[in-house]
């Protein structure tokens, strides 16, 4: 495994990454495509992910193959080709058109803190997954996701929760991806040792 970085992502061989940030120690998995999204803090992502357009939370863990952000193409158009919007790839005397590029480019997804989505996930434009989230290996997911609720299938329908109601929202309250380095050391064997309730009772009381 790769010793990850406070300063700089970890980025596997043949991954494209354009117009995008990392926060402190995350890690791009090999043959990856990151456009116009930001990392945060401890955010990963497996091999071959294609992501695109989206805040990737802290913590968050993105399986293999995920396809997060997809864009879309010009439906109410004659075509749907990219010769439209693309066009300069096409002809020397024609400018790309720059207003659907940015319009496709702010439909942003958002992927909540301590997430998990599954092998060959797919999340549409426009949709935020929900903090501890887990979404189920191949599922598409076309619609927000609650916090700490498992979805699955296609489209993607809730499961069940991960944790009763009153836990998730302590839960979301204490925070703890936005703890810092140092204190998730201290609390690392609670952690890995203790039920969230468990956990819960020791750092909030």
């Amino acid at each position: 495994m790769p010793r990850l970085s406070a300063t700089a992502p970890f980025v596997h061989p043949g991954c494209l990454i354009v117009n995008s940030g990392f926060g402190a120690w995350c890690e791009v998995g090999e043959g990856s495509r990151v456009l116009n999204s930001t990392f945060e803090d401890y955010a990963y992502c497996d091999r071959l992910a294609d992501i695109a357009n989206t805040t990737v939370g802290k913590f968050a863990n993105l399986a293999a193959m995920t396809r997060i952000g997809p864009t879309d193409h010009p439906m109410a158009n004659a075509s749907l080709h990219h010769f439209l919007y693309r066009s300069t790839s096409y002809w020397d005397d024609i400018p790309d058109d720059a207003g659907f590029l940015a319009r496709r480019a702010s439909r942003r997804t958002v992927i909540g803190p301590d997430t998990w989505l599954g092998h060959g996930v797919i999340v549409k434009p426009e949709v935020t997954i929900g903090a501890g989230a887990v979404i189920a290996s191949g599922a598409v997911v076309t619609r927000d996701v609650a916090p700490y609720m498992i979805v699955a299938g296609i489209p993607a329908q809730p499961l069940r929760r991960r944790f009763a109601p009153g836990i998730a929202d302590r839960l979301m309250a204490l925070a703890w991806w936005d703890w810092s380095h140092d204190r998730l050391r201290a609390a690392l064997e609670d952690f890995r040792a203790l039920t969230a309730e468990a956990f819960l009772e020791r750092y909030q009381g």
